[in-house]
């Protein structure tokens, strides 16, 4: 397959935060950058994120009334509540 070349100014911070992150997952900050326009391209990967973004507005209020906003579990914590009554 023939590769094409893109060349991408952007700002010192943003390019600090790129780097730190390929260094996180053990990457050269040119193979990290590949592998985000990569993924960014992906149209599978494009239809798993929008089907979730969907997934999640449609079923965010069930899961935080099931397991609550903060993470601990609304649901375990009001059945605790009612074993102690």
């Amino acid at each position: 397959m023939a590769k094409k070349q893109i060349n991408v100014r952007v700002d010192e911070a943003v390019y600090e935060g790129i780097e730190e992150r390929a260094a996180a997952v053990g990457m050269e900050v040119n193979e990290y950058a590949r592998q985000l326009l990569a993924d960014e391209a992906n149209d599978l990967r494009h239809r798993f994120l929008v089907a979730g973004d969907h997934f999640v507005g449609e079923w965010a209020e069930h899961f935080d009334a099931r397991f609550g906003a903060d993470g601990h579990g609304a649901a375990a914590a009001a059945g605790k509540d009612r074993r102690a009554a």
